[in-house]
Parts: C-alpha cells; sequence; structure tokens
C-alpha cells in the first residue's frame, strides 16, 4: 500500500510540485481521510514531505523510492503488452506482482531486451537504472480550457480508469478538442480527431488523464 502513494505522488509530478490529498485520493480512488493517515506514515519515514494546505511532495529519498518501483513496474507493463500481447488495461495487476520479485539486475536485463523503452503502454515515462527521467506535463484534462484542442499525454496506471478510457477509444496521443466541462462535477465532453461524435469523459476520469 505504502508503494501505491509513492508511484501515484510521483506520477502526479511530487518530484517537482506539491499534489494535494484530493488529487492523491482521486488517483487511488480511495477516501481523503485514508490518504490523510498514509501520508503521515510516508513523512515519518522521511519519504515525502507534507505542509498543511499547501500540498504533498517526494524527499530525494522517496523518489529514489519511487522512481524505481515505478521503473520496474513499467518495464513489466510493456513486455506484457508489446511482447506477450495484453490489453494495455489488464496488465497493472500483473506488473504490480512483478515488480516487488524484480532485481536491479533482472530489470536492466528486460530494459536491454525491450531496447530501452521511454515510456509505457499507458503513456508514463520509465525511469532510468540510475533514476533520471524526463520532465512530463502534469496538467489535467480537467484543467484544460473549453473549446481548447490538446494532446493526451498519460493516463494514471489505475486499472478501472484504462478499462474505462479503453471503452471510450481514447489512447495516448490521441489528439481532442475540449467542448465544454458539464457543471457540478459533471462530465468534460471532447470530440476526437475533428469527429463530431461527442465523448462524455467522467470528472473523476479527467482528474487522472494528463495533457500537452
Amino acid at each position: 500500500m505504502k508503494e501505491d502513494y509513492l508511484k501515484i505522488i510521483f506520477e502526479l509530478g511530487g518530484s517537482h510540485k506539491k499534489v494535494s490529498n484530493k488529487e492523491i485520493s482521486l488517483g487511488l480512488g480511495i477516501a481523503a481521510g485514508s490518504v490523510t493517515e498514509m501520508i503521515s506514515k510516508l513523512a515519518d519515514e522521511g519519504l515525502v514531505v507534507h505542509e498543511p494546505y499547501a500540498g504533498i511532495s517526494l524527499t530525494a529519498k522517496g523518489q529514489r523510492y519511487a522512481a524505481e518501483l515505478v521503473r520496474k513496474h513499467r518495464l513489466w507493463e510493456t513486455f506484457l503488452v508489446d511482447k506477450l500481447h495484453y490489453n494495455f488495461a489488464d496488465v497493472h495487476s500483473e506488473a504490480e506482482v512483478l515488480e516487488h520479485q524484480t532485481s536491479d539486475r533482472l530489470a536492466e536485463a528486460l530494459d536491454d531486451f525491450l531496447q530501452h523503452p521511454d515510456h509505457c503502454p499507458h503513456g508514463g515515462v520509465i525511469p532510468s537504472a540510475n533514476g533520471k527521467f524526463p520532465d512530463v506535463s502534469h496538467r489535467l484534462l480537467a484543467e484544460a480550457a473549453d473549446g481548447e484542442t490538446v494532446v493526451l499525454e498519460r493516463f494514471l496506471d489505475n486499472h478501472e480508469l484504462l478499462t474505462y478510457l479503453e471503452e471510450l477509444h481514447l489512447r495516448p496521443q490521441d489528439e481532442v478538442r475540449v467542448i465544454r466541462h458539464e457543471p457540478f462535477e459533471g462530465p468534460i465532453v471532447i470530440t476526437k480527431d475533428g469527429n463530431e461524435h461527442k465523448i462524455n469523459v467522467s470528472y473523476k476520469a479527467a482528474h487522472n488523464i494528463f495533457i500537452k
């Protein structure tokens, strides 16, 4: 469970900025109260810094740990999709098990075998063996303005989310136009590839999709 929090904070940009309890809660699909409790434990272990009313960020120690977990997880996701032809929405739980059994040596061999992929199937960056990774956008689809055209960069690594987006036929690198934000935490209405067909993306999902 601790690892899930570190990975989601990493994905939300906690290496570079402060993320909120609400963002973590939406990303993990759990109550905000549970987030507060775990963040306190992570802070006690020196893995995160929590500034009340400002947000949560990873310490250098937390970032190293998170980058290692994310690297192994995403290498396995890439292997499962590219080599074993898994559906990209179905690899999270398999990779979750495999990452904990993966030594640094095995991760290196897997990386070599896959010819050093930059991104996993849902668009997330794969950190290098020394924990380095390129900057990525941390702007959410929910933050896009009505009428704006954006590219879907990556999706949070969540089975329910990825299955939902698969059903909507949305993938990383799709170009979409934001039509409107429905009120009262309603869906974000978008169109894709210049098509007039409207797609409703739920409020929660729109907070788990990153755009550029």
